[in-house]
């Protein structure tokens, strides 16, 4: 009996320590100093391209741009996306461009403490320093809103952040977002979107019992989004069944109207009201070369599947 308990009490030490090596397990990495001009407008249409006014703002309660955006509900608990206006207590005000890096690219706070993944970061993490100096240059116009956000509503075990760390380290995967060698300037800007700013796949993946996107099923479609809705696969074969072309697909970004003349609805609805029709006829066109290509994604597919690129890459 005396040997079960030294045992019992030795596994619940290293437990302990096991789980104070956790908590105390630092992730990311300080950035270099972004010394590089940003240009308002062009972080701006960014902004618009990365769904940052959609998420961020609540239009209909009546809310400020970028003050907070409507909750989020999901199997986990409800999140509440943050000010981020210019306001120094509830906002970024007092953030600076290092740490703003730090959260767009790698998805940890000023605090050191790491994001949830209801916060797209993930799909960020490509952005050159010029895209984050940029963005910077467009978040430090937007006017203070001195209203705080609320606390996220999430239960035991998922109110603990250090549980995140270990999510990284698993689902964390590069958006493969670089130019693919031999396709057209076009389709590369259309990849660089769809995986990266505009992070298709964050809704048109399904995911696990984790909460990490299920890459042997990307963009085939998700049937628990957050508020109980849903959203279709937009693989090729689907889309070409379904009636689309790349200037249907286009079109549709622009006015959200689609081929049958009906009008997307829900969270696709806000996407293209917020984001997709402000893009260039040019980058709209591009998402739907790239998202109706057939050969290509095949390739994409077993690209994801085998893991290139996964972990925690971009680290500054």
């Amino acid at each position: 009996m005396r040997r079960i308990t030294l045992y019992s009490v030795g596994v619940a030490a290293l437990g302990a320590a096991a789980l104070a090596a956790l908590v105390a397990w630092p992730v990311g990495r300080t950035p270099e100093p972004i010394a590089l001009e940003g240009n308002a407008d062009r972080g701006a249409y960014l902004a618009r391209a990365s769904g940052c006014i959609a998420c961020h703002s609540n239009f209909e309660e009546g809310g400020a741009p970028l003050a907070g955006g409507a909750p989020l509900e999901t199997r986990f608990g409800t999140f509440y996306p943050p000010n981020l206006t210019t306001d120094p207590d509830h906002g970024i005000g007092d953030w600076t461009a290092e740490s703003f890096a730090m959260a767009v690219r790698q998805g940890i706070g000023p605090d050191g403490e790491p994001y949830y993944p209801s916060f797209p970061y993930t799909f960020y993490a490509d952005f050159t320093d010029q895209e984050i100096a940029d963005l910077w240059a467009a978040f430090r116009t937007v006017p203070p809103v001195a209203e705080p956000s609320p606390e996220h509503a999430v239960g035991f075990p998922f109110d603990q952040r250090w549980g995140l760390k270990l999510w990284r380290a698993v689902f964390f995967h590069d958006p493969l977002t670089e130019p693919v060698a031999g396709r057209s300037e076009e389709w590369n800007r259309g990849r660089e979107l769809v995986r990266g700013a505009a992070h298709c796949g964050a809704c048109h993946t399904p995911r696990n019992v984790a909460g990490g996107r299920d890459l042997g099923a990307l963009f085939s479609g998700n049937a628990n989004l957050p508020g109980g809705s849903k959203a279709p696969s937009i693989r090729p074969g689907e889309l070409v069944e379904n009636g689309w072309t790349v200037a249907s697909l286009a079109y549709a970004l622009q006015t959200g109207v689609t081929p049958s003349g009906d009008a997307f609805g829900g969270s696709m609805a806000e996407v293209v009201r917020e984001g997709t029709r402000f893009l260039s006829a040019s980058d709209r066109e591009a998402v739907a070369l790239y998202l109706l290509d057939d050969e290509a994604a095949a390739h994409e597919r077993t690209a994801d599947v085998a893991g290139e690129g996964s972990g925690d890459t971009r680290m500054d």
